[in-house]
């Protein structure tokens, strides 16, 4: 017999419409919860939208794909590797109740940096070595046909990936562990606009302002030139080395910003 209520409405579904009334106040409250649901459709049809627009271009852009997909997937494990590595060191913390503790010792915020970093090169070198052999055994790519300019390029790539999981890190101390869906996802969101796979003529006219402020757009067109066999671009290079500084400037003072008021406000009892 089903159950009624005063209003006439079966209390089952009164009941259904209130869990789901209780998540929509958590997405209002929580608006990076909404990463998740609109991120992927957009990056999927801007990333596979560009490269089908590169492809049909012309025969030779045609030819170039191949060789823009392998270069830019060895060099995109790069930044994700050093992103990934240090946001989940971070997450770990979070994840065995540890943080407390960690205040508690005389460790500094940049030694903790560091040894996650520190760390984190073992995964990045073990994760962009896995990607490059494969490139290498299976597509006859080698990576180091870019010569010593590939050295700027990887540098530069690691310290936008660092960067980038400052701010994560600042997010998640900031929002909670709501916060966390940005460590997996916030890289791949820059991914379709940094012009990874494809120049960025690619992409729709809109976007492209906004592509060329990005610092990883301006190091994958240096490793994209190198690739291509040409000379090394300075002035490309000059401005990713720019906009990477300004970058990381701003990833530490908002990292640093958000551990004040972590602290000040006793965010900690959060992971406790």
């Amino acid at each position: 017999m089903t159950e009624l209520t005063y209003t006439g409405v079966p209390a089952s579904v009164l009941r259904i419409a209130a869990i789901a009334t209780r998540h929509a106040y958590v997405l209002k409250r929580s608006p990076h919860r909404l990463f998740d649901v609109v991120m992927w459709p957009v990056v999927d049809t801007m990333l596979f939208g560009s490269i089908g627009v590169f492809a049909s271009r012309s025969a030779h852009g045609a030819a170039q794909v191949p060789l823009y997909l392998l270069a830019g997937i060895v060099l995109w494990h790069v930044v994700y590797q050093a992103q990934i590595a240090l946001s989940t060191g971070f997450l770990e913390e979070t994840w065995s109740r540890n943080l407390l503790n960690l205040f508690t010792t005389p460790t500094r915020e940049w030694e903790y940096m560091a040894g996650v970093a520190l760390f984190g090169l073992v995964k990045l070198a073990v994760g962009v070595g896995a990607v490059a052999v494969i490139a290498w055994t299976v597509y006859s790519f080698q990576i180091t046909s870019l010569g010593f300019g590939l050295l700027p390029v990887v540098v530069l790539l690691m310290a936008i990936g660092m960067a980038i999981s400052l701010f994560v890190i600042g997010l998640v101390l900031r929002f909670g562990s709501g916060a966390e869906a940005l460590a997996w996802g916030i890289l791949f969101g820059i991914m379709p606009i940094s012009g990874v796979f494809y120049p960025v003529s690619a992409l729709p006219w809109l976007i492209r302002p906004l592509a060329r402020i990005l610092p990883t757009t301006h190091t994958f067109v240096v490793g994209q030139t190198l690739a291509r066999g040409e000379p090394m671009p300075w002035g490309e290079l000059g401005i990713a080395l720019g906009t990477t500084a300004v970058l990381v400037v701003l990833a530490f003072g908002y990292a640093s910003w958000m551990l004040r008021v972590f602290r000040e406000r006793g965010y900690v009892t959060r992971y406790s």
